[in-house]
Order: structure tokens, then C-alpha cells, then sequence
């Protein structure tokens, strides 16, 4: 039986140590019994460039994933709206496979588009300016052409703002827009669909062009941890036990 798992929003960073070993326990145990690690972005709090893998908290992550790559698993990554800048050299030292988004796969004989999510939020029109405008390839080389302490300032500043700017918005503008995800399915022949981004975990329904389709939200791991498991059975959310640690 084939087994794939799904991840996103892990937002690790060295100032959660308990979710970051909460990680790597999850390395170690459940997805090193699969047959395909899928983790659909913003596995890092933030990523300043490619550059900054040498720091120790980056190596410990890259090192753990490449050693659950040794074993046997498939990693799979697509970028997120934190962790955009993760590049060629991070995926070679951490063993996976850079997925350009939506991605679609046949997941245990089921067609299935796995993309990070925020572009389904397409009410919130200044955000996706902004994510089309940092994800050109201009402003990305120009970017990773300064020096890496300007870049990790700029990202915090960037954050900040970010934060202050969604008080100001509703659930409903954060959240995805029924017309793009509609959109979306009937552009790619109506597959299921898993996602992240939102922090809204759960399963949806929905009915495009008379066509029955599956979507699943991923969880964040802002206080605990929880995964999608898919195989033949189909797709169940299960949550993680607390860390070993």
C-alpha cells in the first residue's frame, strides 16, 4: 500500500523548541514509514536565502530531513509565503524535490493538486500584489544580491507589517475565495485538492461543473502538531502526540 503524508505551516524556528522537536520526532517516526513526505510550504518561520543554511538551527533541519531521505522516504517541497526563497541548494542538502505550485500528483491512484494555499485567498487584493510582486524573478535576484543581515532586517520589518495589517482584516478576506478554488479544480479536470495556509484545518466538499471534489486543509503547528495521511483508504487528518523530548 502506498502511504503519502502532508505538512504545512510548521513555522520552525529556534524560539519554539518544543514544535521544532515535535519535527523531528515526526521525521523520525511516522514519516519515516511512509513512501513520500509532501510538505506544502512555510516549513520555516521565515527563509532569508540559501545563504543563511550554514547557521545550526537551518543545518539541524537540513540534516533531519536528509536522513529521512536516506531511509527510503520521497520529500517533496513547495514553497510557501514565509519560505518562498528556499532554493536549489537547501532542497539538494536536505534531499527533496522542489515542486512548482499547484502541483499535481496521483496520490494511491487519485489525481491530486497540492499547491500552499495562499493563492486561493484572491479577496485579499493587497496581499496578492504584494506575493506577485516579491515572487518575480527580478525582485527575487535582487533581493538575495544584498548582504544577509540587510535581508533578515527587511524580512522582519516585512512581518511586522504584516502582522499590524491583519488585525485589520476580517476571517472571511483571509480565507480562500469559493470562486477561485472552483476555478481551480475545473482548470486541472476536478481532482482532490490539499492545501495549507489558512490555519483552518478540515475537510470541504465541493461541487464544480457537476463534479464531486475532495479539499483538505492542513493544520498549523503553532501549538501542536497534526498531519494528512492518504493511501488506498482515502485521505484522514491525525493528530501528533505530544514530543518524546
Amino acid at each position: 500500500m502506498s502511504v503519502a503524508l502532508f505538512v504545512s505551516d510548521l513555522h520552525l524556528c529556534p524560539t519554539r523548541p518544543a514544535i521544532v522537536r515535535l519535527f523531528l520526532d515526526f521525521l523520525a517516526d511516522q514519516a519515516a514509514t511512509a513512501d513520500a513526505l509532501y510538505i506544502l510550504g512555510d516549513m520555516f518561520d521565515y527563509w532569508a536565502g540559501d545563504d543563511n543554511l550554514a547557521e545550526p538551527f537551518n543545518t539541524s533541519i537540513s540534516n533531519a530531513l536528509k536522513a529521512l531521505a536516506g531511509r527510503g522516504t520521497q520529500l517533496f517541497f513547495i514553497r510557501g509565503n514565509r519560505d518562498f526563497l528556499i532554493g536549489a541548494d537547501f532542497a539538494r542538502a536536505s534531499g527533496m524535490t522542489l515542486l512548482d505550485e499547484p502541483y499535481l500528483a496521483t496520490i494511491a491512484d487519485v489525481p491530486t493538486l497540492l499547491l500552499h494555499g495562499d493563492i486561493l485567498c484572491s479577496d485579499d487584493t493587497a496581499y496578492q500584489e504584494f506575493r506577485r510582486e516579491v515572487r518575480q524573478t527580478a525582485w527575487r535576484a535582487a533581493f538575495l544580491g544584498r548582504p544577509l543581515p540587510e535581508r533578515q532586517a527587511q524580512i522582519e520589518a516585512l512581518r511586522e507589517r504584516s502582522e499590524q495589517a491583519k488585525r485589520g482584516k476580517s476571517d472571511a478576506l483571509m480565507d480562500v475565495n469559493a470562486g477561485a478554488v472552483s476555478d481551480l479544480l475545473r482548470t486541472y479536470g476536478y481532482p482532490r485538492l490539499i492545501h495549507g495556509h489558512t490555519h483552518r484545518p478540515g475537510q470541504h466538499q465541493h461541487r464544480v461543473d457537476g463534479y464531486p471534489c475532495e479539499r483538505w486543509v492542513l493544520g498549523d503547528w503553532y501549538e501542536k502538531g497534526s498531519y494528512l495521511i492518504c493511501d488506498e483508504r482515502g485521505c484522514r487528518a491525525l493528530p501528533l502526540p505530544p514530543s518524546k523530548a
